[in-house]
């Protein structure tokens, strides 16, 4: 059977550890051609035990790396497949290869996962039919196929193979791990099991359990297969007549759940695959169904039905809140740094699961950062969406080797000055913002760095591209976090080593624990929220003190706008007028006597201090401040 028998290329356990700074023998810098290895682990009398209380030994390990180790074995990335995935994540193994690696577009010179930088490995799961030992393997005891006698096996399972791997390789500590769908549930498997063991983690397009939708789904495609008339108990394989009907029907299914409405319209719609008209029967007439049964047929011919059913149950099996009395209390053995990625048309794991993972870690206190992509391409994004997926890699993966402890000068210099860093500042210094109000320069920045004592813990609420954070952070070295709704901000962010979530300020404060942060700080925000009541009240919750600024719309020029021209005034943080707002938008024109009013009769807190601001100068303004102060921060507290 196709794609059963394992890999082409060197075997066994005699491979040699690579050696510090030797480029890998079976991948070319270039990824142009990628020699496929394996090793042979749990030999003689050493077994792997699972989750499910059995056994298993010998176990063949298909791998294959990208880059080169560095002298401080400190740059490994390890990648991890989906269901359908294996070892092949890049490049290609022939010149005549039609497709390079599942990933391919992630990983190579310059990209997500750049290997100029890093080395980069990936293994096929246990359990897999591309070459690592699964149900289609031969039982050295029986000499026959372990068909439905292979033992079942858990996501677990497949990460503790992998970490014997990586044992093998003779790497101690990963940068980082990486995966989508069935991947993701592996690196996040990776980050509680082994915390020491993992500096980042990436888990793309996942869930920490699968949803009852996504369960019966597998269950479908698993009762495709198990009722296929040459399934045969899965001892098919002597049969010469697998249960290719049966693979061919969970193919479609899956693929199905894998694509977004939008996209299966926007490739397809109704289109009839050949005829001008209907023919009244039941054969392939829609682009969409002849496009379903291609992508089953090809599968047949490169996946095995029992490994299909072995991986599917362990997705159904994957639970980290059950297996650790709460998600929380799961992901509070992490050490790592975390980046979750989303996308908006994934309805097989709607980015609400990643926010469920997000809210965790918030919870649990851990480093996160979250981001939500727009993409139309459903599941399948996160194989197929690159420019903002490849800058959020680069750049989380960039700041994380930097905070490594023997991260040498030279290398974090070079990274800082990669043409793919525009927006980062030179490695050592602050960016300074030019942006402001009204000349272009935010003087609120400079104000609230005087607010904020040194060592403290600092919440960003529309913290956009980061700026006062890395700056509170070099200046006054506080522990901070944002949250922002810009995806380009959360690229530059992340390029800054800023954590930060991509939440709505207006529904999603809840997750803070009471007087969790020193300040919650409130930039130019305030004037486009819709529900600044509620979110005040809330930052007063979270924080000791709440530190807001905002544009006074009573300033004078302001007021000579509204008498002279009859126009309500604008800004540079509030530019739009009512009739060519953003969609959604709100417009909350506020002054310093207003606003002062607000905390005392509203909010009944207290107004611990008052800074109204003149931006051109950067000067406090001390006389008739609702009159000649174009901005004004406060602090309050309750």
């Amino acid at each position: 059977m196709k794609g059963c028998g394992g890999c082409p290329g060197p075997n066994g356990p005699q491979d040699d550890l690579l050696q510090p700074g030797e480029s890998a023998p079976h991948a070319d810098s270039s990824l142009g051609l990628v020699i496929p290895r394996k090793v042979t682990l749990f030999s003689g009398s050493q077994k792997l035990t699972l989750e499910c209380g059995r056994s298993l030994g010998p176990i063949q390990v298909a791998y294959e790396t990208y880059g080169e180790l560095n002298e401080r074995r400190d740059n490994a990335i390890l990648l991890l497949h989906a269901l359908s995935g294996d070892a092949h994540a890049a490049g290609r193994h022939r010149e005549t290869d039609p497709k390079p690696g599942w990933w391919d577009t992630l990983v190579g010179p310059g990209k997500g996962f750049d290997t100029d930088r890093y080395f980069v490995i990936c293994s096929n799961c246990l359990g897999g039919c591309m070459g690592t030992t699964g149900p289609s393997s031969i039982n050295a005891e029986t000499g026959r196929p372990y068909g439905l006698s292979f033992p079942m096996i858990t996501i677990g399972d497949m990460v503790e193979l992998q970490r014997h791997l990586i044992d093998h390789l003779g790497i101690e500590r990963l940068l980082a791990v990486a995966g989508g769908s069935m991947g993701g549930m592996q690196a996040l498997d990776w980050a509680i099991r082994y915390p020491q063991r993992v500096a980042a983690v990436l888990p793309i397009a996942t869930t920490a359990r699968l949803s009852a939708q996504g369960i019966a789904f597998n269950a479908v495609g698993r009762n495709a297969i198990l009722r296929d008339e040459h399934f045969q108990g899965g001892t098919y394989y002597a049969t010469g007549n697998q249960p290719a009907a049966g693979l061919v029907i969970a193919r479609m299914i899956g693929h199905i759940t894998y694509l977004s409405e939008e996209a299966m319209h926007q490739k397809f719609g109704r289109r009839l695959q050949r005829a001008r008209d209907y023919r009244y029967d039941f054969e392939n007439e829609f682009s969409v169904e002849t496009y379903l049964d291609h992508q089953g047929s090809i599968f047949v011919d490169r996946f095995d039905a029992n490994t299909y059913l072995y991986f599917s149950k362990a997705m159904d099996y994957f639970d980290l809140a059950r297996q650790y009395g709460g998600l929380t209390e799961a992901l509070r053995r992490t050490q790592s740094r975390f980046l979750v990625l989303s996308f908006s048309s994934d309805w097989l794991f709607p980015p609400r699961q990643s926010r469920e993972m997000v809210n965790a870690l918030l919870a649990a206190e851990k480093d996160v950062t979250y981001c939500n992509i727009e993409c139309p391409y459903g599941h399948d994004s996160f194989l197929l969406e690159t420019e903002v997926q490849g800058r959020l890699l680069r750049g989380f993966l960039d700041q994380t080797h930097r905070k490594l402890p023997r991260e040498s000068r030279a290398a974090a210099t070079a990274a800082a000055q990669s043409p793919d860093r525009t927006h980062d500042a030179p490695a050592g210094k602050t960016v300074r913002s030019t942006r402001s109000i009204f000349s272009g320069e935010r003087v609120d920045y400079r104000q609230i760095e005087h607010l904020i004592e040194p060592n403290s813990s600092v919440l960003d609420l529309g913290c956009g591209d980061g700026e006062l954070l890395q700056l509170l952070r070099e200046q006054k070295n506080i522990r901070g976090r944002g949250i922002t709704l810009g995806q380009t901000d959360i690229q530059i962010c992340v390029e800054r080593a800023v954590d930060v979530v991509q939440y709505n300020l207006d529904t999603s404060l809840d997750v803070f624990a009471d007087k969790s942060y020193d300040y919650v700080v409130l930039g130019q925000t305030l004037q486009v929220i819709h529900q600044p009541q509620t979110v005040l009240r809330e930052m007063l919750r979270i924080g000791r003190q709440a530190i807001v600024s905002f544009p006074n719309f009573a300033y004078w020029r302001s007021r000579l706008q509204l008498m002279f021209r009859g126009q309500v005034p604008t800004c540079t943080a509030l530019p739009y007028t009512w009739f060519d707002k953003p969609e959604e938008s709100v417009v909350n024109y506020l002054s310093i006597s207003g606003f002062e009013h607000f905390v005392r009769r509203v909010l009944h807190a207290r107004l611990v201090r008052r800074i109204p601001l003149s931006s051109k100068s950067g000067r406090e303004v001390t006389r008739l401040a609702n009159l000649f102060a174009d901005e004004a921060i406060f602090v309050i507290a309750d």
